[in-house]
């Protein structure tokens, strides 16, 4: 990539760029699944505005000024939950992702002692990545006839304070 990605929080007003990178990155998903109706493509964005809104921690990557991938994360108790990373396919396969989720982590570093999500069985790109990360799967989870969740943790390590 020659230009720079840019990562940064993302704001209320980002939400129709982001579901619209949402939406374009999980149609591979849902045909890979057989499942149009997967919750990231029937997100409206009102929804996604309610999220950017709320307590949840997301952020964006901008490459010239265009949001090309996005990440959210909650918190329960000191537990980070992340969900919907997101990379525009044109940029796919370019460290896009593994940048979010590096930034993801080293932000909640401090207020979460662990990172979790899950992903689809079939999802090997998904699962290469979030395992060269460093996520290990703690258990699986059919959630239908043609899904399994497989759920993944990895531990945080707040970074030390400069002396």
């Amino acid at each position: 990539m020659s230009e720079t990605v840019v990562i940064e929080p993302a704001v209320p007003d980002d939400a129709g760029e982001i579901l619209t990178v949402q939406r374009a990155a999980y149609v591979s998903e849902a045909q890979l699944y057989g499942d149009p109706f997967i919750s990231p493509l029937v997100e409206s964005q009102e929804q996604m505005r309610k999220v950017l809104c709320g307590d949840a921690v997301t952020l964006k990557a901008l490459l010239g000024g265009r949001i090309v991938g996005a990440v959210r994360a909650q918190f329960s108790e000191h537990t980070c939950l992340i969900g919907r990373l997101v990379v525009a396919p044109d940029v796919q396969g370019r460290g896009v992702g593994a940048r979010l989720m590096r930034e993801l982590e080293r932000r909640v570093a401090g207020r979460a002692d662990a990172c979790v999500l899950f992903t689809g069985h079939l999802s090997e790109g998904n699962l290469r990545l979030y395992r060269s990360l460093g996520y290990t799967e703690t258990h699986r989870e059919r959630v239908a006839a043609h899904l399994t969740f497989v759920h993944m943790r990895k531990p945080l390590v707040a970074e030390a304070a400069p002396s």
